[in-house]
């Protein structure tokens, strides 16, 4: 059976070294909680780092790796100059703050850190490579391992990789902002299964492949080269039940009848957040503020308090952030206290799992206001405690857990005015309504908690993979480029057959500017004159155009996919069909149209046909208006009856025209049959339309595609530097 491999930026312990003693001590936190049923229950490896062992001898270190074995812990052991560049610099000096859309919080030397996260997600990829076995599923967590999908599929692309994102993802135009963009993308999509925490993640997600890396999305998955990546929704939940257990525990109670007790009367508010920019604190105590200037007959009669876990003191944003917050809750005080109470009780300090319970029990009401959060598992903890199904929830937008949690007053964090609002409406609903908004949410946590979250993550991994087809031939290796090269070195003749873009020439944005270089010239003029060898060039482009560029050569042209051809540099260009422009006169409008309403679009009129490019037009906009002037084409020629004279075609970023019929494939057929060339035969094409010469080649032939993108073709190179290496290969 296919095992679980668990990989997380840490271990879920924490090593204590305290008085010589060594102690393992498991972590608490939504991750550790939700995959506790799964490491324990499938004998499951867990992958990360296990913390700073640097006051660790080398004798107590064995005793740690020997524990670490009996739980199935595999470490990764990083330098504390690698973590702090990778997780304090990258991680959440650049990715973090991004992905929460405070875009001026990213750090101006990232380009510093940018190496040693490549190196850490490397690190942590050939860990995993080295534990994992044929057929197991690793699941990759969180934004600091974003690189490490694409990197363990090159070393083992025989296992089955997940991939989830705990924060949000951002929209597209702030992801671009990201010098790192493609390279943070491309490795995500290494994985088999992408999930997200919301909807809304996973479409901004969607529309990022489109606008950065040009990847149209089908639904809920996007193909890269030839394999299937999925992206499902998937949010976290709690470990329910160990709440709903302590809402029932005798002493916990007690603890709530104390707190109850203490606030005489008053009813209680609570915030309990980790010391963050993004969680809200201080539009949050404004808002207190607010409503209390706004309704004072409240001052003695609301006890609102917020607790804050200390995270990162020793970074200056953060200690600026804990100043302020200071300063708010002490001018609140100053001036809405009374001789007997002050409405605010703000704590920095960490609050253990029972003291919280407590704390959610006893509030009256709950503020969860980030103005920007993944999931917050802190509002699902406070329903889960409700056990009379009272208290209400007042819940930001901006929090992933809002997408579920409809029944809570949803918020707008950044309107303070709102919040205050808000704040009077929950402390004066009527009780039925409390009660029915808080049944509906605990009916939602309890029945979709922590695990039954981990369990349908997995279920999807195993459904992608038994969902995936056999694996394309990757990239042909150097080796057997060169053993292909003397092969067809050693053929008495060879005829040999080319596409031009993307296959001898990089694609450009602008067509017109993939002029031949010099190096090509001199590499096609030299395959010419190599005893008994042919060599062709069968292009897309207008005949006219391609005389210009490759016409001085001794070597055969075909343009328009075929539809003109000229055999020999002193020949005339000649036609394999009679061209008819009836078609063409009624299709100029509409190529017109979409070249005049698509910025950064530009229209080729050829001899038979068009073709209009997108290459430099909005990603997004521009594949949807390809898809609609397909679909205009379509419905033009069959409402005139000239679909048996015109056919579209979508390649790579363009949409053209061309006769029906006309395709790459017949100049191979035409060779064949009137005997003018060697059926051992080398052809090269990067795009669907070289597909019709490959399924035209002999037996004999040989069919290399340039390229990541689906093919029938037994040989594949990278790029057209690649291709171009292989032909010099002929003439060395």
């Amino acid at each position: 059976m296919a095992r679980l491999l668990i990989v997380s930026n840490r271990l879920p312990m924490t090593v204590r070294h305290e008085h010589s003693q060594i102690s393992i001590i498991p972590s608490s936190g939504g991750l550790a909680t939700a995959m506790k049923g799964p490491h324990r229950d499938s004998n499951a490896l867990w992958v990360g780092w296990p913390g700073d062992l640097g006051r660790i001898s080398e004798e107590q270190l064995r005793v740690i790796e020997k524990e670490f074995e009996n739980q199935r812990l595999v470490p990764v052991y990083l330098s504390s100059n690698q973590v702090k560049r990778f997780y304090e610099g990258f991680s959440n000096g650049v990715l973090w703050p991004l992905y929460h859309y405070d875009t001026e919080k990213v750090q101006r030397d990232a380009w510093a850190n940018w190496n040693t996260f490549v190196e850490v997600n490397r690190l942590y990829a050939e860990t995993a490579a080295a534990s994992a076995s044929p057929g197991d599923l690793v699941w990759i967590h969180d934004y600091q391992l974003s690189l490490m999908p694409a990197m363990l599929r090159r070393l083992r692309p025989d296992v089955t990789i997940g991939f989830f994102l705990h924060i949000p993802f951002p929209s597209s135009e702030v992801f671009r902002i990201l010098p790192w963009r493609n390279e943070i993308l491309e490795g995500m999509l290494g994985s088999d299964l992408i999930g997200f925490h919301t909807f809304s993640y996973l479409r901004h997600f969607r529309q990022t492949l489109t606008s950065v890396v040009r990847l149209a999305t089908r639904g809920e998955s996007v193909m890269v080269a030839d394999r299937e990546v999925r992206l499902g929704v998937f949010p976290i939940g709690i470990d329910a039940g160990y709440f709903t257990g302590m809402a029932a525990d005798a002493t916990i109670q007690e603890e709530v009848s104390r707190l109850v007790s203490e606030a005489g009367g008053r009813r209680i508010l609570l915030g309990i957040d980790r010391l963050d920019y993004t969680k809200g604190l201080p539009r949050r105590l404004l808002a207190v503020e607010r409503f209390l200037e706004r309704h004072p007959e409240w001052r003695d009669k609301i006890r609102f308090l917020q607790i804050t876990v200390p995270s990162r003191s020793q970074v200056e944003s953060y200690a600026r952030l804990r100043k302020e917050l200071d300063e708010i809750a002490g001018r609140i005080n100053a001036a809405h206290g009374t001789f007997g109470a002050l409405p605010v009780h703000y704590l920095v300090r960490s609050v253990d799992d029972r003291a919280l319970a407590a704390l959610y029990a006893a509030a009256d009401v709950m503020l969860v206001t980030p103005i920007r959060d993944g999931m917050n598992l802190v509002a699902k903890e406070y329903v889960a405690m409700r056990a009379h199904d009272d208290g209400v929830l007042i819940l930001s937008e901006f929090a992933g857990a809002a997408a579920e949690m409809t029944e809570a007053l949803i918020v707008n964090p950044f309107d303070i005015d709102q919040l205050a609002q808000y704040i009077k409406r929950a402390l004066t609903m009527p009780k039925s309504e409390v009660y029915r908004r808080m049944k509906r949410l605990r009916q939602r946590v309890i029945g979709y908690d922590a695990f039954t979250w981990a369990e349908d993550f997995i279920t999807g991994m195993k459904e992608a993979a038994a969902a995936a087809t056999p694996a394309r031939p990757g990239m042909s290796s150097p080796g057997d480029l060169d053993a292909l090269a003397a092969r067809l070195k050693a053929l008495p003749a060879l005829t040999i057959l080319l596409d031009y873009d993307g296959t001898l020439v990089p694609f450009s944005d602008d067509p017109e500017f993939s002029v031949p270089d010099d190096d090509l010239l001199k590499l096609l003029k030299k395959l010419s004159m190599r005893p008994e060898t042919q060599v062709h060039i069968v292009s897309g482009r207008e005949h006219i155009q391609l005389g210009e560029w490759l016409g001085m050569l001794p070597i055969h042209l075909h343009a328009e996919h075929g539809l003109w051809a000229r055999n020999c540099p002193a020949g005339e260009w000649t036609s394999r069909i009679p061209i008819d422009g009836s078609a063409k006169d009624l299709l100029r409008p509409l190529f017109k149209k979409f070249a005049r309403t698509t910025p950064g679009s530009r229209l080729e009129e050829k001899t038979a046909g068009f073709c209009w490019h997108f290459r430099m037009a909005e990603p997004e906009f521009g594949l949807e208006q390809a898809q609609r002037l397909a679909d205009a084409i379509d419905q033009l020629l069959s409402r005139n009856e000239l679909t048996a004279h015109q056919e579209v075609l979508k390649g790579t970023l363009v949409v053209e025209t061309r006769p029906f019929g006309m395709n790459k494939g017949l100049v191979i057929h035409d060779m064949i049959s009137n005997n003018i060339a060697n059926h051992r035969m080398l052809v090269m094409g990067d795009d669907t339309t070289d597909e019709d010469m490959f399924m035209a080649l002999p037996p004999e032939g040989t069919a290399v595609h340039i390229g990541l993108s689906k093919s029938i073709a037994s040989w594949r190179v990278p790029d057209p530097e690649t291709a171009r290496s292989l032909l010099r290969k002929l003439i060395e």
